[in-house]
C-alpha cells in the first residue's frame, strides 16, 4: 500500500511540475497587441525592471508604516 501512496505522490509531483513549466514558458513571453502605426516599446533591460520593482516594494513598505504610526500619547 505505501508503494502505491508514493507513486501517486510522485505521479501528482510530476504533473504539478510539467504545469508550472508550462505556465513558466507562457508567461515569459507575453505578446503585445500591434496597433498599426505606433512605435513598439523599447524593451526595459533587466536591472531596471528591477530598479522600478524595488521602489514600488519600498514605497509600498513606507506607506504601510506611515498608516501604522500611532498617535502620541504625552
Amino acid at each position: 500500500m505505501r508503494v502505491f501512496g508514493l507513486l501517486g505522490l510522485v505521479l501528482a509531483l510530476v504533473i504539478v511540475g510539467l504545469i508550472a513549466k508550462k505556465q513558466m514558458t507562457t508567461s515569459a513571453a507575453p505578446a503585445l497587441p500591434s496597433v498599426p502605426g505606433a512605435a513598439a516599446p523599447a524593451p526595459a533591460d533587466a536591472r531596471t525592471q528591477a530598479q522600478q520593482v524595488q521602489k514600488q516594494v519600498k514605497d509600498a513598505l513606507d506607506a504601510a508604516a506611515q498608516a501604522r504610526k500611532l498617535p502620541d500619547d504625552n
